[in-house]
């Protein structure tokens, strides 16, 4: 409900002139120089858009007079309303920010005007048509009636009609007040009034402060609408005992919709005046707005407090410093667009695989890779989410840590910094274990990690399975994964064998096996972000095999078996430890790497 003039309370410790309006879910507030939205988004983020006004000095002087003021203020309210309305709808995805259909194109081609503008006026011209319709031409109707039967005296006839207009707009704020969405719109309205007033009270704009003050407002567009129906009422009195042949028939509603700019600057002048004092000798005056007021506000809850705090406050600051910068909403956008963005994003940045944008928004939207180029609207929040995600990814740092989560086997697994991503390869050592692990099996995963092959191995055999590794932090890891998927693994800490116990028919390990050497040398990605500790293998990368060569076989029952992932060229090495107590297999990859050594306990 806007309101807008100068104030200059007798109980004021602030003088302000900032006022407001409630849209959707959010409140408006406009000051001398800026104008601020702030609406809380379905993602319960706050959001802000703030224009300035055009400088007073470049007003027309004519539209400074009094009266002319209060006609142009009136419908410069209507247009400035519905367009906040409309932009404070787009933030929820009401209206789709798409590309202009080709008859739109061929309009503002053809006519030099913009669609959004004509949209405005249509929105503007409805609701006056509305508007008119309801407290004018029903009023007028009833008060014809009245008029025939009852008496023609025209004071007795206008007032029978403002009495009418103001039982069916009270009739109309009451029934609006039962829809949710209408009562959630006077909440705002309640926080907007209750957020001035703190202001104007030399408060400090706090949640608590704000909650304290009243809710009804002298300056509020409420009581506007209760004095344009008693203005009207003398207005179209004194008009019809100086014009008696213009208010006989269909010229008596003309006539009266021609007085009502008139009508609408008196009402705004009435309300700049009587704003100015808290006599009690003009109390009787302000009274019937004030109470109509208890309908139109409603207490609000703190976070819509927290939103009109925020469009004040903007407000106020663009008052104070013509430097203070304007800003735009930010609003959903198609999906499609957003992963058009992401690879440009990635791409300026060295990026060039389309499938990691695709990866990062399906993450950061939650929709699989086959909707991600469609129309479908995703939120602001979900946008922000990606291009953070985006702007990790241009750091260095690897995919799967940045959207948190890798597919090993079918299976999503969280990783992050503390664990090593599992690669492709280690799936090959898996689809090759799960040939020789059977159900009844006690299967140990060393250097577990993520706990990719122990989660694999368990879920897909239902052997029973200990996964070890020495971090701690790796196995809070890998605990996590079991408990996502419901993995009957035991999580043990131990340094390779040292906190083992029992025997195992299968030992399946990926450890360390980079050369130290090297470490310097691997990408950014992975020199920079996965954890050494799980790189390293000593000088010439094969410290843990000979750990394992030399340990493994008292851990194995007789004929059990032990598979490992080893380096490029090291298939050989690794084979030569294990020849004496194993009979050795080298097993390639897919790309015909020697990659898993294959060892059963002679």
């Amino acid at each position: 409900m806007g309101k807008k003039s100068n104030l200059k309370t007798k109980k004021s410790a602030c003088k302000t002139s900032i006022g407001g309006q409630a849209v959707l879910e959010g409140v408006m507030m406009r000051g001398k120089s800026g104008i601020a939205t702030a609406v809380r988004d379905p993602d319960g983020v706050i959001r802000l858009e703030a224009d300035r006004l055009k400088p007073q000095e470049k007003v027309n002087k004519l539209a400074k007079l009094p009266i002319i003021r209060g006609m142009v203020s009136f419908f410069s309210s209507l247009v400035t309303g519905t367009k906040i309305l409309m932009r404070s709808a787009e933030v929820f995805g009401e209206e789709e920010a798409s590309e202009p259909s080709k008859f739109e194109k061929w309009l503002a081609k053809t006519f030099k005007v913009d669609i959004m503008s004509v949209v405005i006026f249509i929105g503007v011209a409805l609701g006056l048509a509305f508007s008119i319709g309801l407290f004018f031409v029903i009023p007028n109707f009833i008060g014809n009636i009245f008029e025939k039967y009852v008496t023609q005296k025209l004071i007795w006839v206008n007032l029978f009609e403002g009495l009418i207009r103001i039982l069916i707009f009270v009739a109309y704020v009451l029934l609006t007040s039962l829809m949710k969405d209408i009562r959630r719109t006077y909440m705002y309205h309640g926080a907007e009034h209750k957020t001035i007033t703190a202001y104007e009270k030399g408060l400090k704009l706090t949640v608590k402060n704000v909650r304290k003050c009243k809710r009804v407002h002298d300056r509020c567009g409420t009581t506007f609408m209760f004095f344009v129906m008693f203005v009207s009422i003398l207005v179209f009195s004194v008009f019809g005992a100086i014009f008696p042949t213009l208010t006989n028939g269909a010229l008596k509603l003309v006539s009266k919709l021609a007085l009502l700019p008139l009508v609408a600057g008196l009402s705004y002048e009435l309300l700049k005046l009587l704003s100015k004092t808290d006599s009690i000798l003009v109390y009787p005056l302000k009274l019937p707005g004030l109470l109509i007021q208890r309908i139109t506000t409603r207490e609000p809850d703190d976070g819509m407090i927290e939103v009109a705090i925020t469009a004040f406050t903007k407000v106020l600051r663009m008052d104070e410093d013509a430097s203070e910068p304007c800003c735009k909403f930010k609003v959903p956008e198609k999906v499609s667009c957003l992963t058009a963005r992401i690879k440009a994003m990635l791409s300026e940045g060295g990026i060039y695989e389309a499938s990691e944008a695709e990866w990062i928004v399906c993450e950061a939207t939650s929709l699989k890779r086959d909707k991600i180029n469609s129309d479908k609207l995703v939120s602001v929040k979900m946008s922000e989410d990606a291009e953070e995600f985006a702007k990790q990814r241009l750091s260095g740092r690897p995919l799967w840590y940045v959207i948190g989560t890798c597919n090993f086997y079918g299976y999503d697994l969280k990783v992050d910094e503390r664990v090593l991503i599992p690669r492709p390869e280690t799936e090959e050592l898996v689809m090759h274990a799960l040939k020789t692990v059977k159900s009844t099996d006690r299967v140990l995963d060393l250097c577990t990690g993520s706990g990719a092959i122990a989660l694999t191995v368990q879920k897909e055999s239902g052997a029973r399975v200990v996964a070890s590794d020495i971090s701690a932090d790796a196995l809070a890891v890998a605990k996590g994964n079991f408990e996502k998927h419901g993995a009957s693994v035991i999580a043990i800490k131990s340094d390779m064998f040292a906190e083992l116990k029992g025997k195992f028919n299968v030992i399946i390990s990926n450890p360390p096996y980079i050369n130290s050497d090297d470490i310097s040398s691997l990408q950014l990605e992975v020199k920079d972000f996965e954890p050494i500790s799980a790189l390293d293998g000593g000088k010439d990368g094969l410290d843990f095999y000979r750990i394992i060569a030399a340990q493994a076989k008292d851990y194995l029952v007789q004929g059990g078996a032990l598979l490992l992932e080893v380096g490029i060229g090291q298939a050989e090495q690794v084979k030569a430890m294990l020849s004496k107590s194993y009979a050795v297999e080298i097993i390639k990859d897919i790309n015909q790497i020697d990659r898993i050594i294959k060892a059963v306990l002679l």
